[in-house]
C-alpha cells in the first residue's frame, strides 16, 4: 500500500472528513483491521486564509509547496491538497515534488463525465467561482460547460457561508435554504448536475437537497487517493 500524503488544515473540518473516508475506503477494500498510511502535514488556515483575502497567492503557494516537501521528505508516495481553492496553486506546488499530486478537479471532472452530464454547476468560494483555474480545468480536459451562480449575490453568500459557517463548525438551516435556491436556479439555467466546489459544502448539503445529482469533491477526492494508494 502506498502512503497517502495530505496537504490539511484549510479547514480541519473537511481534513477530518477526508481522514476518515479514506480510512473507510481502505476498510471496504481489504476488510479487517486494515487502514491508510497517511501522513498529514496540517495548516493553521488564518494563516492562509489571510493570504488568500490579499490577493498574496505566491506566498502562500510556497507555503503549500513547503509543506507538499515535508510529506515527500517523509515517505509520501503522493499528495492531496485537501481544498478546492487552493488548486489554484497546483502548479507551483506540482513543480515543487518529485511525487504527483492528485488534482481534485480530476475525478471529480471523471465522475460528471461517467454519468453523462455535460452542462454542470459550480459552487464553491468566491476564488472558485470566479476565477478561471478551476472551470478552466474541467472545461478543456472533461468537455464540460460550466455554470456558476449568475448574481454576485448568490456567490457572496455561498462564500459567506463557507468561511463564516462550515470553516468554523456552523451549519444552519437558513443557510441550507439559502444554498438550495442558488442550487435550482442554477438548474433551471441548465445544470444537470451541481458540483459541491468546496470540501466542506457537504457538511451542509446533500443529495435531498437538489433536484439534480451533487458531486461531491471531498469524497471523490479521498476515494482516488484510495484508488491510487491500492494501485498496482
Amino acid at each position: 500500500m502506498k502512503t497517502i500524503g495530505l496537504i490539511g488544515g484549510m479547514s480541519w473540518e473537511s481534513s477530518v472528513e477526508y481522514y476518515r473516508i479514506i480510512n473507510q475506503g481502505i476498510r471496504e477494500r481489504l476488510g479487517g483491521l486494515r487502514s491508510a498510511k497517511i501522513l498529514l502535514d496540517s495548516f493553521d488556515f488564518e494563516e492562509i486564509a489571510c493570504r488568500q483575502r490579499a490577493g498574496n497567492w505566491d506566498e502562500a503557494g510556497e507555503m503549500l509547496a513547503t509543506s507538499a516537501r515535508r510529506l515527500e521528505q517523509s515517505g509520501a508516495d503522493f499528495v492531496l491538497i485537501c481544498t478546492n481553492t487552493m488548486h489554484k496553486l497546483f502548479g507551483p506546488v506540482q513543480d515543487a515534488v518529485q511525487i504527483p499530486l492528485v488534482h481534485i478537479a480530476d475525478p471529480t471532472g471523471a465522475a460528471i463525465k461517467a454519468a453523462g452530464i455535460k452542462r454542470i454547476g459550480l459552487l464553491g468560494t468566491a476564488f472558485t467561482m470566479e476565477d478561471d483555474f478551476y472551470r478552466k480545468r474541467l472545461e478543456e480536459r472533461f468537455g464540460l460547460e460550466v455554470l456558476v451562480p449568475e448574481a454576485q449575490a448568490d456567490r457572496q453568500m455561498v462564500h459567506h457561508v463557507i468561511f463564516g459557517e462550515l470553516c468554523q463548525g456552523v451549519v444552519r438551516d437558513e443557510s441550507r435554504a439559502a444554498y438550495r435556491a442558488v442550487m435550482s436556479r442554477l438548474v433551471e439555467r441548465g445544470a444537470e448536475g451541481i458540483i459541491l466546489g468546496c470540501t466542506e459544502i457537504g457538511l451542509l448539503v446533500g443529495p435531498a437537497d437538489a433536484s439534480v445529482p451533487l458531486f461531491d469533491t471531498t469524497h471523490l477526492h479521498a476515494a482516488a487517493a484510495v484508488e491510487q494508494a491500492l494501485a498496482g
